[in-house]
């Protein structure tokens, strides 16, 4: 039976490459793997990194590229894709414009699509645009649905799915931890944290660009100037507002410091030896807890709310005010501090994709049992 999976975002790309070594595990399962270039240097770095090569790239991006030109350009790309390869299904992976426009090309040809982190959910629209639309979307077309947790279960029963279509697995993104993060691992970034606190940030969001980003990096700094055995490092994203604006609060602050994006080996082992995470990404709220790391949510809401539950995450908003209080808590109070980092992590225990493999071998022996009979 031939599986091909698509996919075209890093954050794709970390959590699809675990299930691709374990599909290659079974000779029975020809797998196919589809890239359709919606990022591209940090898509190609995450292959390289877990040694998988691509049979396909479509190469979409382009300078200044809209939600609808790379939705056009995957369904266009995928269904020469599809007739050249005639996959038996398609697996996509969480919330992206590659994942809706895929899921739509195989709807169209008549193709199970299996989705991979699927039931996640804030129920609005705009937070977080356009993912939240592309994870409900793909939900509508799925066959198989691969839940992380026990929430995402019951949020795809309330809309009517039907329970014996859905497993929840885990979450791929804690396979990917048990390839990346090594005890032995240095970096200059750690050599220049030497023995301070070091707090690991991100913000990319694009509901997050303007006034809520100015507020976080406000917050950022005053937390360097409240706290002088902490620094900061920030992985600064590609998109130039997000860079301009880092550079207009951050340059001149030499206690935080701004990195280009990482790659995922760099980026989880500084997640391993960082005192805290604050991030806007969904990725790192799943990652973290393995890693005993607490992370301040810079969003208002979240699709991830096992980890809120669980005392992991804490959602603090994107207010200059709630961020810094929230921060200075965990870095004044040892109890609170500890109380989130040994909380139990709900996003599972690294085997999510066997659990995945296993689902869609079972399928393939149904279909070879019906062709014979």
């Amino acid at each position: 039976m031939k599986i091909m999976l698509i996919f075209g975002t890093r954050p794709e790309a970390i959590k699809m490459c675990p299930l691709i070594k374990e599909l290659q595990k079974h000779p029975e399962l020809e797998t196919i793997v589809c890239l359709t270039g919606q990022h591209r240097e940090m898509l190609e770095q995450v292959m390289r990194i877990f040694g998988i090569d691509a049979d396909e790239n479509l190469d979409i991006m382009r300078p200044g590229q809209t939600l609808s030109d790379i939705t056009g350009r995957v369904i266009s790309g995928i269904d020469g894709m599809i007739g050249k390869y005639r996959p038996d299904v398609i697996l996509v992976h969480g919330d992206t414009s590659t994942s809706f426009a895929a899921a739509l090309s195989a709807f169209y040809h008549h193709i199970p699509v299996g989705h991979v982190e699927a039931g996640l959910r804030t129920y609005n629209l705009d937070a977080p645009f356009p993912e939240e639309f592309n994870r409900q979307a793909v939900d509508l077309i799925a066959k198989f649905f691969f839940a992380p947790t026990g929430t995402a279960k019951e949020n795809l029963l309330k809309e009517g799915k039907h329970t014996e279509d859905i497993y929840v697995t885990g979450n791929t993104a804690i396979d990917a931890l048990h390839s990346t993060v090594s005890d032995h691992y240095q970096s200059d970034d750690l050599d220049w944290a030497g023995d301070s606190r070091l707090i690991l940030l991100t913000a990319h969001r694009r509901e997050n660009l303007g006034e809520p980003m100015r507020h976080i990096f406000a917050a950022v700094n005053r937390i360097t100037n409240e706290f002088p055995d902490v620094k900061i490092l920030f992985p600064v994203h590609k998109n130039p507002a997000v860079r301009k604006t880092a550079h207009r609060y951050f340059d001149g602050n030499p206690r935080v410091r701004l990195v280009e994006p990482l790659d995922v080996l760099d980026f989880h082992n500084y997640m391993a030896r960082c005192f805290l995470i604050m991030s806007d990404s969904g990725g790192v709220q799943e990652e973290a807890p393995s890693l005993g790391k607490p992370v301040l949510v810079l969003r208002d809401t979240t699709e991830r709310p096992e980890g809120i539950e669980a005392g992991t995450l804490k959602l603090v908003g994107t207010r200059e005010q709630g961020i810094f209080r929230e921060a200075s808590m965990l870095l004044a109070d040892p109890k609170e501090y500890n109380r989130m980092s040994m909380a139990a992590n709900p996003y599972g225990d690294g085997h999510a994709s066997e659990r995945i493999v296993k689902v869609i071998s079972d399928y393939a022996k149904g279909i070879d049992r019906s062709a014979i009979l």
